[in-house]
């Protein structure tokens, strides 16, 4: 066991652990069209994170004209050149599945204020 995990550590990228559920991000991914690459942001709220090690995936949603999009990203995959958090969410559960039934304003998530210092 103690092999694949040495195998796995090399792929492992370690920028990605702050991303949490309900934070909105925007994931600058790696297109390949023919011989070009070119990056495609997707912007969204984080509704799931789960596996572990080089298995680990984020679940992003978005609506885009009218209808809701889903996009399930392996978190340590070469596509992925960088995530960029655009603003952290206050959220009381591991999975948001409960956002999918909701629209506009409704399918919004608290922003988390950031903590205050201690004198």
């Amino acid at each position: 066991m103690s092999i694949v995990k040495a195998v796995e550590n090399e792929y492992l990228r370690e920028a990605y652990d702050n991303v949490d559920i309900g934070d909105f991000v925007r994931v600058h991914l790696k297109i390949k069209e023919g011989a070009r690459e070119r990056i495609q942001v997707f912007e969204g709220t984080v509704i799931g994170r789960r596996g572990h090690g080089v298995n680990e995936t984020i679940t992003i949603r978005r609506i885009s004209y009218g209808v809701g999009v889903e996009r399930i990203l392996p978190v340590h995959s070469p596509k992925i050149d960088h995530i960029e958090i655009v603003r952290k969410g206050r959220v009381r559960r591991a999975k948001l599945n409960y956002l999918r039934e909701r629209v506009g304003k409704a399918a919004k998530v608290k922003e988390k204020l950031p903590a205050r210092k201690q004198d």
